[in-house]
């Protein structure tokens, strides 16, 4: 659908930008993303750049919004970062798996890493109404790579903030701290967004509390919609099958005790030798 953006602002080393796309907003759901494409009308550019929902607005002087944070690092996204009001953008949303929510008021720690805290908020402000309480954890890089802090207070029941270099909050990682909120809190589900060697901590010191973690994922998805098997990693299934799936598709939300992290190496994603589908010796 054709988009006009409304505002554009930056946020300490991120973009904020406010979107009219009707109908997006009374469909989508926390944990869901939009494809935007890049580069206008006669670009080059073919492939559609990948962002959280920040928050939607099904209503108002525009019609219904929604809001996508935005680190500008390359081409298509310093496109993006330089719209200005009333230019148009094209949208697909919403697109993926929803963060699945509590059927009953539950203790939660939503944990965020850089911008990927983008779609925690709306998400805490859900669970809240369903009468969670809501405990986050806001980690970065430095300071001025965090996103939503003040924000956060607002949502949330309690926030607790690291970052690698003491810019902010408690020096070191949120791995660092989420064993104290864990045993402070009780939480029964922890919810997070960011880097994926942070959700695979946060699994793991769920795990270690006997909490389930619900992740999503940062793979690179160049089409959003399923087609071009750029985000495909390997996940178990209820019968404990690893199957390599899409992220943009079956995800990008995933149990976090489901996804096979030792597969992950610097940044690449392997095939585990028992995979559905794996490359076999002297082939197939």
């Amino acid at each position: 659908m054709q988009g006009e953006v409304i505002a554009t602002r930056r946020v300490g080393a991120y973009h904020h930008l406010t979107i009219v796309a009707p109908g997006v907003a009374e469909l989508a759901r926390p944990g869901q993303f939009a494809a935007l494409a890049v580069g206008g009308p006669t670009t080059g550019n073919l492939l559609r750049r990948s962002f959280s929902i920040h928050k939607v607005s099904p209503s108002g002087t525009y019609g219904g919004t929604l809001d996508l944070v935005i680190a500008a690092k390359g081409p298509g996204t310093e496109w993006l970062a330089a719209l200005r009001a009333h230019d148009a953008v094209d949208v697909v949303a919403p697109l993926g798996r929803p963060f699945p929510l509590p059927t009953e008021p539950v203790a939660t720690v939503l944990v965020g890493g850089g911008y990927g805290s983008a779609p925690l908020f709306w998400l805490a402000d859900v669970l809240r109404e369903r009468g969670c309480t809501v405990e986050m954890v806001l980690g970065a890089a430095s300071e001025d790579r965090l996103f939503g802090v003040v924000e956060a207070r607002r949502a949330a029941d309690g926030v607790t903030v690291t970052t690698d270099d003491g810019s902010a909050g408690h020096k070191g990682w949120v791995s660092d701290v989420l064993p104290e909120v864990f045993e402070r809190t009780g939480a029964a589900v922890a919810y997070a967004c960011g880097p994926m060697g942070m959700l695979q901590s946060v699994t793991r010191v769920a795990g270690e509390h006997g909490a389930v973690a619900q992740v999503a994922v940062e793979e690179a998805m160049a089409c959003g919609v399923g087609v071009c098997m750029t985000c495909v990693m390997p996940v178990r299934d209820k019968a404990g099958v690893t199957k390599m799936v899409r992220s943009c598709v079956e995800g990008p939300v995933f149990r976090g005790d489901r996804i096979r992290w030792e597969a992950f190496h610097d940044g690449v994603c392997g095939v585990p030798a028992d995979a559905v589908g794996a490359p076999r010796v002297g082939g197939h």
